[in-house]
């Protein structure tokens, strides 16, 4: 009886999802005018979630700089961006292979695949639109991702959707209205907002049903395998590679990010919705806990 009301519960939200679908998307290929200048003097991400904020290397840039360095960073957040979506479809895409494609719950995750299809076509133009390089992950982060769709099943990948969704949502929401940001960024941003809402609650169930099957040394290894991956998610936002825009040396540029506390602080911020989540739930904790700490995910625990 409890399984067939949770596979009912399971349909109903599929069945809901795909209904949102069907009447709230946009296509970015219509939907954003590519053509449209740039504007002069405005912000790409706010100057005080660049990762250089607050730091010496920051107190050496001009204001020109300052807004060239966030236009690289917001590219290089982009281009993860679809680093981590074509991870995410790679999973969706498992899922679906191992199951009924008539149920809702399959056609919703073909119906995800093809929003985060749209979306990574989007980050793309955006990076071009910038005149910013392809940063994406690096190379050995790259082939280690490489391992996720082996490695990854259960409520664990469903939390590393989560972390890599929400994080992004959180930077997102906060500069969509901003008057002060590109207009460019916000309506990319607007757009993967609102479609990723539904991407969100289909991943916050689908958690919560697998943690309830949890057991033993399996819950251990979930802990363990979802720390690892947003401790990933959160190193690889900003690609080294960035620096080298207004003259700092990859490697300095990194470290003092890595060792910026406003910088983590700001991780803290993007990442405090789903932590909460994921703690509630009880996928914080165990062999995971030197991972989370080094992610600058949680404050303290």
């Amino acid at each position: 009886m409890t399984r067939a009301v949770t596979e009912a519960t399971r349909e109903k939200t599929a069945q809901r999802l795909l209904r949102s679908s069907a009447n709230k998307f946009y296509d970015p290929e219509i939907d954003i005018d590519w053509d449209a200048p740039l504007v002069e003097g405005k912000r790409y991400i706010p100057e005080e979630r660049t990762s250089l904020y607050g730091t010496a290397l920051w107190e050496r840039l001009t204001p020109e700089q300052r807004i060239e360095l966030g236009k690289h960073e917001a590219a290089s957040i982009a281009t993860n961006g679809i680093w981590f979506e074509v991870l995410l479809m790679q999973m969706l895409l498992k899922e679906v292979y191992n199951t009924d494609p008539t149920t809702g719950f399959a056609q919703y995750a073909l119906t995800e695949i093809a929003d985060e299809c749209r979306h990574s076509t989007m980050f793309a133009r955006f990076s071009d639109r910038l005149g910013c390089p392809h940063y994406g992950p690096v190379a050995w982060r790259r082939q280690m991702g490489k391992l996720l769709n082996v490695l990854a099943y259960g409520p664990a990948m469903y939390g590393a959707i989560l972390v890599a969704e929400e994080i992004l949502d959180r930077l997102q929401r906060e500069q969509m209205n901003d008057p002060q940001i590109q207009p460019l960024v916000r309506m990319v941003n607007r757009i993967h907002v609102l479609e990723e809402a539904r991407h969100v609650t289909f991943a916050r169930e689908e958690v919560r049903r697998g943690v309830a099957k949890l057991r033993g040394p399996e819950r251990a290894y979930q802990q363990w395998l979802l720390a690892v991956v947003s401790h990933e998610v959160t190193r690889s936002l900003v690609n080294p590679a960035v620096y080298k825009a207004v003259g700092i040396s990859p490697k300095e540029g990194y470290r003092a990010a890595m060792n910026n506390p406003h910088w983590q602080g700001t991780i803290r911020y993007f990442g405090e919705r789903i932590m909460g989540f994921l703690d509630e739930v009880g996928l914080v904790g165990g062999p995971g806990m030197p991972w989370w700490r080094r992610s600058f995910l949680l404050a303290d625990k």
